[in-house]
């Protein structure tokens, strides 16, 4: 499949079975499809902020779209329902943190096995994210035990009545548990740095994709798609963490407006002033799903990644500015 980035963090499908050939279409006309339905898991965390921007500052309908979200609790029922045929497009693919409690015990990944954590949903990126560090430490992915806890508040929930031992989630929700001390931050891909130490570069976080149809039979459509993303990326790179507050619903903030706030600040490098795939990323990510996916690991030599994501869509939104 091919995946239209929204971070700097970039993109690599999810499910290899699923490719797509690459974009050759030129056509930047009126969309075909004006109608779209897109699926995302958790849309409320900061990881989806481009996508929501998108869509409250009308950059889709600018670009001649009508974009019904559908909103799942975690990418793993997003990819579904593309698979499904029920959405056309999907916002997916974040971090790691321990309660403090059990943090003191855990020195590295080897001391996990058999703990639980709260991910979005099992075999989403938040689970895989676990997995890849458990692999770090000689586990697989059976020695830990993914619960799925949704998104946004749920998270704080999860942590505080005790049902998890830990998380892989995305801001305001860590910041909100850090700010009460109830979680120790262990692996943190919040900032650049964090992705530097942890892969060594940069790394895919939340982008679009979708099936190869919907590039080559209705380029236009993917077109608006990147574009309306792009023009929500630029308007990041300018706004304040108060204009961001306030452009968002109100229950994305979890009650707390100066929260949200501090985590956008704190996140507002990792997300792309432009939309483009940064060199090494796609290598990356190959490497993080086959380190915790030994399925992914046996077939690494038939995925082609120049068939897993273009710039060019990015790029011509980027001449239309």
């Amino acid at each position: 499949m091919i995946k239209l980035q929204m971070r700097r963090r970039a993109l690599l499908a999810a499910a290899p079975m699923v490719v797509a050939a690459p974009y050759v279409a030129r056509a930047q006309g009126k969309p075909e499809k004006s109608k779209v339905v897109l699926a995302v898991g958790g849309k409320s965390a900061l990881y989806y902020l481009s996508l929501t921007i998108a869509e409250r500052k009308g950059f889709f309908k600018e670009a001649g779209l009508d974009v019904e979200i559908n909103d799942f609790q975690g990418g793993a029922k997003s990819l579904q329902a593309l698979m499904g045929g029920s959405a056309d497009v999907v916002a997916g693919a974040y971090e790691h943190t321990m309660r403090n409690d059990v943090a003191a015990k855990v020195k590295g990944p080897a001391d996990i096995k058999g703990l639980k954590f709260g991910v979005t949903a099992p075999g989403s990126q938040t689970n895989m994210l676990v997995n890849f560090w458990a692999a770090k430490g000689g586990l697989k992915a059976t020695d830990i035990v993914p619960i799925g806890v949704g998104a946004g508040a749920s998270v704080v929930a999860a942590i505080e009545k005790g049902e998890v031992d830990g998380v892989s989630q995305s801001d305001p929700a860590l910041t909100i548990l850090q700010e009460k001390n109830l979680i120790k931050i262990m692996l943190d891909t919040r900032t650049m740095k964090g992705n530097q130490e942890l892969f060594g570069g940069a790394f895919p976080a939340a982008c679009l994709y979708a099936q190869p149809e919907l590039l080559t039979k209705t380029p236009n459509t993917a077109q608006a798609l990147a574009t309306g993303i792009v023009r929500a990326n630029e308007w990041l790179q300018k706004a304040s963490p108060a204009e961001v507050a306030n452009s968002v619903p109100e229950a994305y903030l979890l009650g707390d407006r100066a929260v949200y706030e501090k985590s956008f600040a704190g996140v507002r490098e990792t997300i792309s002033p432009d939309g483009l795939m940064p060199p090494g990323a796609m290598e990356n990510a190959l490497k993080f799903l086959a380190d915790g996916d030994p399925k992914i690991a046996a077939d690494i030599g038939k995925i082609k990644l120049a068939d897993t994501w273009t710039n060019e869509l990015a790029q011509r939104a980027g001449k239309r500015s």
